[in-house]
């Protein structure tokens, strides 16, 4: 049964190793009242064995995406025996406490099987794996999943098309194929494309915006497009966010912040913290003031488990808490924005959401 859902606020006590100071309010009831879905990336290893960060994410957070749980490497390991232990445990516990899950993702370039890595398909093979692998995991997710980051990263930066596997295999034909499997698969799930540099009016999302127009006139099922927003402080802010999320939303599409971090050159200090803290609230702004976005999404909530130091060498704090588990100005950024913006939406953002409590 679908449902308009209202997050309710959790009260969880932290941990005594993972003291954060007790906030009015938590980003989570903010959202709330906003009718946007506040979530984060969750890492499934530290969700099984910390309390604390247990705790913090059935709090703060309405919205929960796998961080890497439903990638094709981890459900599908050995070809033909999919596994999805990991991500059913995340699914129970967003039932549990009452929180949207967001599928991520089922067509990508990186993170593949090392049996479909290694090559020695034909053309017609990978998308007979592709259709059995987008449907049999939708399947499988069928009424828990509100939406899906069906395509990740499709295009280059100059906004060519990225010569992925799917892409030499099938042409710019795959995003519309991948659409359409998986609607079949779950007619209800939104739909969605997921890029990263997208953010600002340029190249790569005059792009995405090219290709989700075409798919709407061609009646592909396309319900939204997510934009990553990994910023970094030693580049400027993409300061036509705004207008480029509203052009979308004009088309008829949701639109979603997905992957929000802001990581800076290491060590950390006041000025770079007091930088961050703009740029998440600026973020968090764009998506307030265009009606139909309907989610805002950090990729992990604390310094201890980012993804950004093994990536970017010499950076990294780029998420809410500290190493410590304490808050950072960024965290207050988000409440204080949250608090600032006096229009909630008409409908809402996770209309079609499954009521756990059935």
């Amino acid at each position: 049964m679908r449902w308009l859902a209202c997050f309710l606020f959790v009260a969880c006590a932290l941990s005594p190793s993972h003291v954060v100071a007790q906030a009015d309010s938590s980003l989570r009831s903010g959202g709330d009242a906003r009718n946007k879905l506040i979530g984060t990336a969750v890492n499934t290893t530290v969700l099984r064995t910390d309390p604390g960060y247990r705790d913090f994410l059935a709090r703060e957070f309405s919205s929960v995406t796998p961080e890497n749980v439903m990638k094709w490497q981890v459900v599908e390991p050995q070809r033909g025996k999919p596994d999805y232990t990991a991500a059913d445990q995340l699914v129970q516990f967003a039932q549990a406490n009452n929180q949207a899950v967001r599928g991520h993702t089922l067509v990508w370039h990186k993170q593949l099987p090392a049996w479909l890595a290694a090559g020695g398909f034909s053309s017609s093979d990978l998308a007979d794996l592709l259709h059995a692998h987008i449907g049999d995991e939708v399947s499988h997710f069928a009424g828990e999943i509100y939406a899906w980051d069906v395509v990740n990263e499709p295009f280059n930066d100059d906004g060519s098309w990225r010569n992925s596997i799917w892409y030499q295999a099938m042409g710019s034909d795959y995003v519309a194929m991948a659409l359409q499997w998986a609607h079949e698969a779950d007619p209800s799930a939104k739909l969605y494309l997921n890029d990263y540099s997208t953010e600002g009016i340029g190249a790569k999302s005059d792009a995405m915006y090219a290709l989700a127009a075409d798919l709407l006139a061609r009646g592909v099922p396309l319900d939204g497009v997510g934009f990553q927003a990994h910023l970094g402080l030693q580049y400027g802010f993409p300061d036509s966010l705004t207008a480029n999320l509203q052009r979308f939303a004009d088309l008829g599409l949701d639109v979603a912040i997905t992957e929000a971090d802001v990581r800076m050159p290491l060590p950390a200090d006041s000025d770079k913290l007091a930088r961050q803290a703009d740029y998440f609230g600026r973020l968090l702004a764009s998506c307030l003031a265009v009606d139909r976005c309907v989610s805002f999404t950090v990729w992990g909530f604390d310094d201890s488990h980012s993804w950004v130091p093994g990536v970017f060498q010499g950076q990294g704090a780029a998420t809410l808490l500290d190493q410590a588990f304490e808050r950072k100005p960024a965290y207050d950024a988000l409440r204080d924005a949250l608090a600032a913006s006096p229009n909630a939406r008409q409908s809402d953002p996770a209309d079609g959401v499954i009521n756990h409590t059935k």
